[in-house]
């Protein structure tokens, strides 16, 4: 068994999550691992779960937050999908 990192639990099935800077985390659970690993939005400060938006060096959870900074090119992010015609 391992203990969580984050919340101490230790769980026979805990996992480890490499990351590309060399570190190792274990955690618990994915709840846990997204607490210590997901990047926090700079406008709105929640973790960003999924793909975010990145703007000319900084990172944020949607389109409405990088337009809602002060970032050079953040009034032009859209998160709207055009239509496929065919």
């Amino acid at each position: 068994m391992a203990a969580c990192e984050v919340c101490g639990n230790d769980y026979e099935l805990a996992f480890e999550v490499r990351t590309t800077g060399g570190g190792t985390h274990t955690f618990d659970s994915f709840e846990c691992a997204i607490h210590q690993l997901a990047p926090v939005c700079e406008h709105c400060r929640c973790r960003v779960v999924g793909h975010g938006v990145h703007v000319d060096g900084r990172f944020f959870c949607c389109a409405h937050c990088a337009r809602q900074s002060s970032v050079p090119g953040g009034d032009q992010v859209r998160d709207a999908v055009g239509s496929a015609t065919g």
